[in-house]
């Protein structure tokens, strides 16, 4: 019999993904107020994540934090596996804050234009800011209005205007600071997986006020995953 050959060794497993977010022993001081307090937790790619709380808690404090532009922090926290703030980050973290971020002297394409420009500068990349530009506008259903003043617009139709420059890049994160205002929960159901079908490879970290998805602590935020799993603050005293 032929000598048998060895069998070749099995070809390594692609490494994990980092987490879209990760923290520990995360605090914000605000002053002499502390507004965050030792939060840890983590949000996996691929989720969309939803947190908590009453007012004043520190929900935008933390979605700041994230995004890179809150100051006085403390602790650890990794975005995309980098620190968050990152310079690197910035055309992969999309982020949509609470009041629209637009400006109402210019046309909802030429807002867009102007902010696919600065992701996207030069001349050659004129076709692809373009592209870019048409296909956010589809995305959050504006493209009927992308010639029409932003602050012509209603109070939701610019909230989506500002959805739409977030999704500019295509940003492998999505921060929504109250996205109830961007995607009403009066989309019927097939709308509503449409819009989740479109955000489906981003993990997105936003604060969702719907249908009393986890129990919450009167005075600090806390996550939800679209799993089903939580992780809060240690010590946390949720509400029965």
């Amino acid at each position: 019999m032929p000598p048998s050959r060895p069998t070749p060794p099995a070809p390594a497993p692609d490494p994990a993904p980092p987490d879209a977010v990760r923290a520990s022993r995360l605090t914000v001081h605000r002053g002499h107020r502390t507004v965050l307090d030792d939060l840890a937790f983590t949000v996996p790619t691929g989720r969309v994540t939803g947190l908590l709380g009453p007012s004043g808690c520190g929900k935008s404090t933390l979605m700041r934090a994230v995004v890179g532009t809150q100051r006085a922090v403390t602790g650890e926290l990794t975005v995309l596996g980098a620190p968050a703030g990152t310079p690197a980050l910035r055309p992969r973290v999309g982020y949509v804050t609470q009041a629209p971020s637009v400006y109402d002297d210019l046309s909802v394409r030429q807002n867009l234009a102007y902010f696919a420009a600065v992701l996207d500068p030069g001349r050659r990349a004129a076709r692809r800011r373009t592209a870019a530009v048409d296909a956010a506008l589809e995305a959050v259903d504006l493209t009927r209005h992308s010639e029409a003043r932003a602050g012509a617009l209603s109070g939701g139709q610019r909230s989506r205007v500002s959805l739409a420059v977030a999704l500019l890049g295509s940003p492998e994160l999505l921060v929504l600071d109250e996205p109830i205002r961007v995607t009403p929960l009066t989309c019927d159901d097939a709308k509503t997986t449409d819009k989740a079908a479109r955000f489906h490879p981003a993990a997105s970290l936003s604060v969702r006020l719907e249908r009393g998805l986890v129990r919450r602590s009167p005075h600090r935020p806390c996550t939800r995953t679209t799993t089903g799993s939580e992780e809060r603050r240690k010590n946390s005293r949720p509400r029965s």
